[in-house]
This record gives structure tokens, C-alpha cells and sequence, in this order.
């Protein structure tokens, strides 16, 4: 009739089970200013005119970012690899110390290779190395040279992004200018716009939306369990075209890489006003701005290489956020995700004989008797559980769970409690 028990091995059991999360970012979300913060941590010199300030990637929010309930759903930036063709055109040599040289008509260049160079280190273990669509490829056609860096937030992310639940829809180009300097299908599909092309997506003939979405999924990587350096890893492909490996999924860091050759049309005419070092190019424009894609300036401008070179990073990401996601309240990415819960289930087993009176003083009468309800001439003692206790070796408590209702205990019933402890 003791009222602390030993626990036997037998009584402690340990599993592990999993909580999935549906996650449902929208495109306004992504798109908007409001939902997006950006953190001006660069910022150029202004011998040359009034400087270049700029992030070194942006925050999408759930809400106003300014609200106090407002959650950071995702980063996003992106970055160029070095050794790459797209670098190796823009840069001017290296000076004593080793440092990439460029033109005076790229921004942050070198930033924009340490994002590559330390998203490598951290995903591929090394910051010299490439990432390749399809994942394990050595093929040169394969390596991502400009990527888009999705980096997931703990509070969606959790513990690691569940295989094959992951899309995301994206428009492969932004609004049409119809610029002859543009391919010759984008020419004839011209709408009458000719402004700038940096803040609109991909409009049709009259005005109307031009669709040209497509989604990129994870399928298949449940079959086809890829394992890297920094854990669990599987290609995103265009879903209307699973041959067509887009990009890469980290499912435990909660990471995804997009090849931007892939994603967007590189090919697509630039128009419009970007930051820039020194006076402006086109006098339709103010000082410490230039006019992409203009006559005066670089008329054939392409997403790739000028938009990547000449661009700061805010003006890219803004760019690819605004245009590549649209403002509407459709599903812009979509994913669920994954808790590991560890569990010790315990059970605490009361025999006939145990727990069959309380400890607590009240319990007995003024000469140290237990008070007892008499039944006819039969006096049985009897308890009502209401909490268990756990204590260690040295009889320190540990943990107490408490019982949702009063449990009677008498010497005519076994009885077990079970405590889980999740972790």
C-alpha cells in the first residue's frame, strides 16, 4: 500500500511519430510591398552621385510587416556563381589582393557570388562548388549559374519540408514591350505597352492577362530519395514536363534553388528605371538612376546577363517577386511540413494493494489512524487518484500530469495510468 512505486523498463515505452502542416502563401503576399521587407545593409559610396542602398535579400511576411501579429514566411535573393560565364564577361580582371573586378556599369557583384558561395557551403559543403539541375548532374547544361534562393522560415518549415507536397506557381516572363530588340514571338504578341517592364507581369493582347504560369512541383522524390550534404534533397520540375528539372529542394533545411535559365525566359527584353552608380543615362530619368533598355543606354537589355549584372539585388528581387509571382490571391507556393514528435509513454500501473489511501495528513485521525467509510461492518480504505508524479533516482520531481477527472483506487481493481511526454 505504498504510495511511490518503482517503475520497471517494461512500464516506459519510446516512439516517434510525425505532424504535417498544410502551408498556403499567396501571390499578394509575395508581391506586395507592404508583405515584403527589405533590409538596407549596402550601401556604395556617393562620390559619383547620390549612392546605391540595397538589401542583401527580402522578408515575405503573412501580413503588413508592420502589424505586431505579422509572421516572416520565406527570404528570397538570389546569386551568381563565380567562374561563371555571366561573371567572367562582367568583371575587368582582380586586383593584388585577389579581389573580382568589375565595370562600372554592374552593381554588387561580389555580393551577389557570396550569397552563391554561402548558400554552397551550407547546402553542398563547399562554397566552390556549383549547384546542377537535375541534382548529382555534371553535365556543364546542368549547373546553375543564376539562382533564386527560397529560404523557408522555422515557423513554417518546421522540422524539415515533407517530399513531394511542395508547389509553386511562376510566370516565366514579364509584361511583353514588343522591343525589336526582344525574340521575335514576343514581338507579335505585343500589347501597345511601352513602358516600363520591370514592375508588370506578362499581359496578352488588349490588356487582358496572358497566363504563361506554369507550376513547379517536387514529384517524384519520394520514389527517387536523394541524400546530400545538408540532408534530404529532390529536383523541382515543371509539372506539364517532368524531364524538365527546374530546380532543387532541401527538405531539411527548408530550402529551395531555382535556376533562373530555367525558370524565367533569359531571353526577355528589360525596360525600365534601375539604381545605379553616377548620373543617369536617359534624361527621363533622375540622377543615381539609369533607363534600362533604352536607346541612349543598352537597348537589347535581356533578363540575362544585364538584368543580373546591372541591377541591384532589391531591384532583381523585387523585379522577380512583382512579375514571376503576380498580385492576384491565387496560390503562389504551397507546401506541407513536417514535425517530429518523440514520445516516452509511461504507464504507471497501480495494483490491487497500491495507492489505496492518500498521504496527505488529512487522511487520518487525531491518533494516526486512516479514516475509513464503513460499509455494514466491512471498513475498506479507497482513494481517488488525481495526479501522477515522476520522480528520479534521488527522488527529486520531475514531471506531474494531472488526471482529467477523480479516478477512484480500492483493493478490487488494478489500475494503469498512462502519461506520454512529447519532445
Amino acid at each position: 500500500m505504498a504510495t511511490i512505486k518503482s517503475l520497471a523498463a517494461s512500464d516506459i515505452v519510446t516512439k516517434q511519430s510525425y505532424l504535417n502542416q498544410l502551408v498556403d502563401i499567396i501571390q499578394e503576399d509575395v508581391s506586395g510591398s507592404a508583405t515584403r521587407k527589405t533590409y538596407k545593409v549596402f550601401i556604395t559610396g556617393s562620390g559619383a552621385g547620390p549612392g546605391v542602398t540595397s538589401s542583401l535579400f527580402q522578408t515575405v511576411y503573412d501580413q503588413s510587416y508592420t502589424q505586431q501579429t505579422a509572421n516572416p514566411i520565406f527570404d528570397v535573393t538570389i546569386g551568381l556563381r563565380s567562374g561563371s560565364t555571366i561573371v567572367n564577361n562582367a568583371s575587368t580582371g582582380e586586383d593584388a589582393a585577389g579581389k573580382i573586378l568589375f565595370a562600372s556599369n554592374s552593381l554588387m557583384m561580389r555580393e551577389k557570388i557570396y550569397n552563391y558561395s554561402q548558400y554552397a557551403q551550407m547546402l553542398l559543403g563547399d562554397q566552390t562548388e556549383a549547384f546542377y539541375t537535375p541534382f548529382g548532374s555534371t553535365t556543364s547544361d546542368d549547373k546553375v549559374e543564376h539562382a533564386l534562393f527560397i529560404n523557408f522560415r522555422r515557423l513554417f518549415a518546421r522540422d524539415k519540408i515533407k517530399r513531394e507536397t511542395t508547389a509553386i506557381r511562376l510566370y516565366a516572363t514579364a509584361a511583353l514591350d514588343g522591343s525589336a530588340n526582344d525574340d521575335a514571338a514576343n514581338v507579335a504578341i505585343k500589347n501597345g505597352y511601352t513602358g516600363s517592364n520591370l514592375g508588370l507581369r506578362g499581359v496578352g493582347p488588349s490588356g487582358n492577362p496572358q497566363s504563361g504560369s506554369m507550376i513547379l512541383t517536387d514529384v517524384g522524390s519520394a520514389a527517387n530519395q536523394l541524400i546530400g550534404f545538408a540532408g534530404g534533397v529532390g529536383d523541382i520540375v515543371d509539372s506539364s514536363n517532368t524531364a524538365n528539372k527546374i530546380g532543387l529542394m532541401f527538405y531539411d533545411m527548408g530550402i529551395a534553388v531555382l535556376n533562373m535559365s530555367r525558370s524565367f525566359m533569359s531571353t526577355q527584353h528589360m525596360s525600365g528605371a534601375i539604381n545605379c552608380v553616377g548620373s543617369a543615362n536617359d534624361q527621363s530619368v533622375g540622377s543615381g538612376q539609369m533607363m534600362l533598355g533604352a536607346a541612349s543606354g543598352n537597348p537589347a537589355a535581356k533578363f540575362i546577363p544585364d538584368l543580373m549584372v546591372s541591377a541591384s539585388i532589391d531591384n532583381i528581387v523585387s523585379h522577380i517577386c512583382k512579375t514571376r509571382f503576380s498580385n492576384g490571391t491565387l496560390t503562389a507556393m504551397t507546401f506541407q511540413n513536417q514535425t517530429q514528435i518523440n514520445s516516452m509513454l509511461i504507464f504507471c500501473r497501480a495494483g490491487v494493494n497500491d495507492f489505496n489511501y492518500s498521504s496527505n495528513p488529512t487522511y487520518t485521525d487525531v491518533d494516526g489512524n486512516i479514516n475509513v467509510v464503513t460499509k455494514g461492518l466491512l471498513e475498506k480504505p479507497f482513494s481517488f487518484i488525481t495526479g501522477v508524479g515522476l520522480f528520479d533516482a534521488s527522488g527529486r520531481l520531475l514531471a506531474v500530469a494531472k488526471l482529467s477527472r477523480p479516478i477512484e483506487k480500492n483493493d478490487e481493481k488494478d489500475l494503469t495510468v498512462r502519461v506520454r511526454l512529447d519532445f
